[in-house]
């Protein structure tokens, strides 16, 4: 799991956990589903319109996966769970870091 600090990923709770697409499936709940980009667009923000809350999303680092809220899961206990650790306020450096 990664916990970056980024502005939206800090005020949205994010945990994440990227899988490939096709390890992916929405069980429910699309109609209600809202999308939001900035900046370069790549990156696609699902939310739920109804109550707000964003349990996964297209990430612009790996635009043909999954990112998943961890938080949004049940019965998973985030306390228990390796977490690294990913300076998003640098992100263009930080990224260039990851491949090291």
């Amino acid at each position: 799991m990664v916990d970056c600090n980024c502005s939206i990923c800090t005020r949205k709770g994010y945990l994440h956990h990227i899988v490939p697409s096709e390890r992916f499936r929405l069980l429910a709940g699309a109609e209600a589903l809202a999308t939001y980009r900035f900046g370069t667009m790549t990156a696609q923000h699902h939310f739920c319109r109804t109550c707000g809350v964003a349990s996964f999303y297209v990430p612009r680092s790996h635009p043909d996966r999954i990112d998943v809220n961890v938080r949004c899961l049940d019965g998973v206990d985030v306390e228990q769970l390796a977490v690294t650790r990913f300076d998003g306020r640098n992100w263009e450096a930080s990224i260039a870091t990851l491949g090291d």
